[in-house]
C-alpha cells in the first residue's frame, strides 16, 4: 500500500510523466531495433557466430561511446539537457535509416557496424542525459522510487519492443521483414523526439555555475574536466564505491550474456534452426525483464527497511547462488529461473547505484559522472565478452565459467560490504 501511494504521488507530477514518456518511447524503439540486428547478425542461417564473433559485435557497438563519454559529459554539464534528449533522438534517425538500407542491400561487415555503432553511441549519450536530468523532476526523497520506476520501465518497454518485433517477423509479408522492423524503430525514435518538446528547454539543467567555462573551452580541456569528475568522485566515496560495484556486476553479467546467447544458438537448439534459437533467447530476455519489474517493486520496499548498500550485498549474493543452482543444471527451465534472479539482481543493484550517485554527486558534475558511469558500464561488458571469447566454448556450456561468474558476484559482495563498513567507521571517527 505504501509503495502504491508513493508511486501515485510520483506519477502525479506532470514533468516526471513527460520525461518518463520520452524514456519509455525511446527504449521501445531500442527493443524493436535489437530484434532486427540480432536476426540479421547473430541468428542468420548464413552466419555461425562463436564467442569471439559475439565479443567483436559488442565491442563495435559499445566501445565507441567509451571514447566519446568524456566529451558527452562536457555537453551534459553545459548544454540544455532537454535539447540533448531531443537532438539525440533526431540525429540517430540517420544511422538507423542507414542500417535499413544496408540490410535491404544485404550488406554486412564494416559498413553495417559503423551505422550500428553510431546509433548506439548516440543512445548511450541519451541515457546518460536521462539519468542526469531525473533529479530535476522529482524530490530528493523520491529518487529511489524514481530510479525504480524509470530505468525498469524503460527496460520493460525495451522487452515489449523485442516481443512485438519478434512476432512481427513471423507475420510480415515479403522477404525483408528486418528492413520493415528497422524503419518502424526509426518512426518510434521520431515520436520520442516529439514527446521531448513538451518539456521546457531549461527544466532539466544543468544548474548555472558562473565559474564554469563555456563548451568550447571545456572541450579544449576534456582531460581536465574528466580528472575533475574523478576528483569529485574520490571525495564522495559512497558514489565511487557504488560505481565499482556496478562495474564488477556488469562484468559478471556480460560473461553470462555471451554464454546464454551461445546456449540458445548452439546447445538448446539445432544451430541450423535459427528461428528456434531466436525464439528461445527472446523468452529468456522476457523472463529476465520480469525480474527487472520485480526489482522495481521490491527495491523501494527493501531500502525502506535496510540501507541501499546492504540491499546491494543481498542482491549480489543472490546472483552468486543462482549461478550455481539452478543455473549449472543447463536445462532451459533452470536457465529461465537463473535469468529471472539475475534480472532482479541486475536491476536492483542499478536502482541503488543510480540513487547513490545522484545523491552523492553535485549537479554541476552529474553529466560527467554519469558519462563515466556509462563508459565503465560499456568497457567492462566488452571486457567480459573478450574473456568469454577465450574461455566460453562454442555451445556455451562450461561449469568453469559458471564458477568464475559465481565467485565474481560473491567476491564483489564481500569487497563492497567491507568498503562500506570501513567508510562508515571512518566517518564515525
Amino acid at each position: 500500500m505504501r509503495l502504491a501511494t508513493h508511486l501515485c504521488q510520483l506519477l502525479a507530477g506532470a514533468r516526471f510523466r513527460q520525461l518518463f514518456a520520452v524514456r519509455v518511447t525511446s527504449q521501445l524503439g531500442d527493443g524493436i531495433l535489437q530484434v532486427a540486428l540480432a536476426s540479421y547478425v547473430l541468428f542468420s542461417p548464413e552466419r555461425q557466430p562463436d564467442a569471439a564473433a559475439i565479443a567483436g559485435a559488442l565491442a563495435a557497438v559499445l566501445l565507441p561511446f567509451s571514447v566519446l563519454g568524456p566529451i558527452a559529459g562536457v555537453f551534459l554539464d553545459r548544454w540544455s539537457r532537454r535539447q540533448v534528449l531531443l537532438l539525440s533522438n533526431v540525429i540517430r534517425l540517420l544511422p538507423v535509416l542507414a542500417v535499413a538500407v544496408l540490410v535491404a542491400a544485404d550488406v554486412s561487415g564494416a559498413p553495417l557496424f559503423v551505422a550500428v555503432l553510431l546509433a548506439f553511441s548516440i543512445n548511450r549519450f541519451f541515457l546518460a542525459g536521462l539519468s542526469a536530468a531525473l533529479p530535476h523532476v522529482v524530490e530528493r526523497d523520491e529518487l529511489v522510487l524514481a530510479n525504480s520506476v524509470t530505468p525498469t520501465s524503460g527496460t520493460i518497454a525495451f522487452i515489449v519492443g523485442l516481443g512485438l518485433a519478434s512476432v512481427a517477423r513471423g507475420v510480415l509479408p515479403g522477404g525483408e521483414p528486418d528492413v520493415i522492423i528497422v524503419c518502424v524503430a526509426a518512426l518510434v525514435y521520431a515520436a520520442a523526439a516529439l514527446l521531448t518538446t513538451r518539456l521546457p528547454r531549461d527544466l532539466l539543467g544543468p544548474d548555472f555555475d558562473p565559474e564554469r567555462p563555456d563548451v568550447r573551452r571545456a572541450l579544449a580541456n576534456v582531460t581536465g574536466g574528466l580528472l575533475a569528475g574523478l576528483t569529485h568522485l574520490r571525495e564522495r566515496r559512497r558514489a565511487a564505491y557504488a560505481l565499482g560495484v556496478v562495474a564488477a556486476h556488469r562484468f559478471c553479467y556480460g560473461l553470462s550474456t555471451v554464454a546464454t546467447i551461445l546456449l540458445y544458438r548452439n546447445y538448446f537448439n539445432d544451430p541450423a534452426d535459427t528461428d528456434a534459437g531466436l525464439a528461445g533467447l527472446s523468452i529468456a530476455i522476457l523472463v529476465s525483464g520480469l525480474g527487472f519489474l520485480t526489482a522495481a517493486v521490491v527495491t523501494p520496499i527493501a531500502t525502506a527497511r535496510i540501507s541501499p548498500q546492504r540491499w546491494i550485498v543481498v542482491l549480489l549474493l543472490a546472483a552468486a547462488g543462482c549461478e550455481v543452482f539452478p543455473g549449472a543444471l543447463y536445462t532451459e527451465p533452470s536457465l529461465l529461473v537463473a535469468a529471472f534472479v539475475l534480472g532482479v539482481s541486475a536491476q536492483g543493484v542499478k536502482i541503488c547505484v543510480d540513487t547513490l550517485v545522484q545523491i552523492g554527486v553535485e549537479d554541476a558534475f552529474r553529466g560527467r559522472v554519469f558519462s563515466l558511469y556509462d563508459v565503465v558500464f560499456n568497457v567492462v561488458f566488452v571486457a567480459a565478452a573478450a574473456l568469454g571469447a577465450v574461455i566460453v566454448p562454442s555451445n556455451g556450456k562450461s561449469y568453469g565459467v559458471v564458477a568464475i561468474i559465481a565467485v565474481g558476484y560473491a567476491a564483489t559482495a564481500a569487497a563492497y560490504a567491507g568498503a562500506v563498513r570501513a567508510d562508515g567507521s571512518a566517518q564515525a571517527a
